[in-house]
């Protein structure tokens, strides 16, 4: 596996599908402490989102991944992929989702946080 690379700053990124707007953000991080802090700012700001997912990474033992209410297994580790699939390391990634009416099933949804999570990502 390539060596891991830090995220160098914050970006966010945006994916629409059906009505449902994700939200995702990206930004370095230093500490679990640290990710749960901005983790519980990020809920506090977006209290009136449906789902505030999220996954980190801190070394290569050191991951959490939350699905928040999403069917298991389609936020969390989409993002979490994702964040690998760039070897990105000190990071962690938070997609809000604001429901448009529409189930997005659950291929949909690992889609849809994914493709928020590239969005921001790309912008690095």
């Amino acid at each position: 596996m390539s060596e891991r690379k830090d995220i160098p700053r914050a970006v966010n990124g945006i994916f629409k599908d059906r009505g449902s707007k994700f939200l995702s953000f990206a930004e370095p991080i230093g500490s679990e402490d640290e990710a749960k802090a901005r983790i519980a700012w990020y809920k506090k700001k977006y209290h009136d989102a449906r789902h505030v997912c999220y996954a980190y990474r801190l070394g290569e033992d050191l991951y959490r991944t939350k699905d928040d209410g999403e069917p298991h297994g389609t936020a969390g580790a989409p993002i979490l992929r994702t964040i690998d699939a760039g070897n990105w390391d000190k990071i962690l990634v938070v997609v809000v989702r604001y429901f448009g009416g529409t189930l997005l099933g659950t291929g949909g949804l690992m889609v849809a946080y994914r493709e928020a999570t590239k969005d921001a990502l790309s912008k690095l």
